[in-house]
């Protein structure tokens, strides 16, 4: 089995509702390589219906692509960096997520997100993305995603510092 995305990040950003290994009440989305290409797959259960009955709602959509596109960010940026400068894991966060609803997703059926079309200049990564349900896409979108520092981590977080040796049952994060 391929090694997931995901898997790579640090306990403390292991949480993330759509793709944090360390949520246990979230999706667990994992993301891989494809060629030149990532995808992830998704089978939706009823509790995820929309205001249509009988498929997807649009937020659930939108948690995939958001998801999918920050760790194929990451994934493509590890991919490009020499191993000697690859720091452990790096995140990026959505900058900008343009999302086209082309159809609405039916429930039940395997969604496949896709991204593609990598852009990368200094700590931005430029993206395409898709969803499709049963061959047909339901949704594209384009992503920038910036790589969150973790000085700005810090900042932003009101912390001293971030371990990255830390485990999800552990203090990982020194607040002060």
């Amino acid at each position: 089995m391929q090694h997931a995305f995901q898997d790579d990040y640090a306990a403390q950003f292991s949480h993330c509702y759509g793709c944090g290994y360390g949520n246990a009440h979230g999706l667990q989305l994992k993301s891989y390589w494809d060629g030149e290409d990532t995808v992830a797959r998704f089978t939706p259960n009823a509790h995820y219906s929309g205001g249509v009955p009988h498929h997807v709602y649009g937020g659930l959509m939108a948690s995939l692509l958001d998801c999918h596109g920050t760790a194929s960010a990451y994934a493509a940026y590890r991919r490009a960096m020499p191993e000697s400068e690859q720091e452990a894991a790096p995140r990026f966060v959505t900058a900008q997520l343009n999302i086209r609803f082309r159809q609405p997703a039916p429930m039940g059926a395997e969604l496949t997100v896709r991204a593609k079309n990598f852009r990368l200049e200094g700590r931005k990564v430029w993206l395409d993305l898709s969803l499709s349900a049963n061959g047909a896409v339901c949704a594209e979108a384009q992503m920038l995603a910036v790589l969150w520092q973790s000085e700005t981590f810090a900042k932003v977080c009101n912390v001293d510092a971030v371990r990255r040796d830390s485990t999800a049952e552990s203090a990982d994060i020194s607040y002060r």
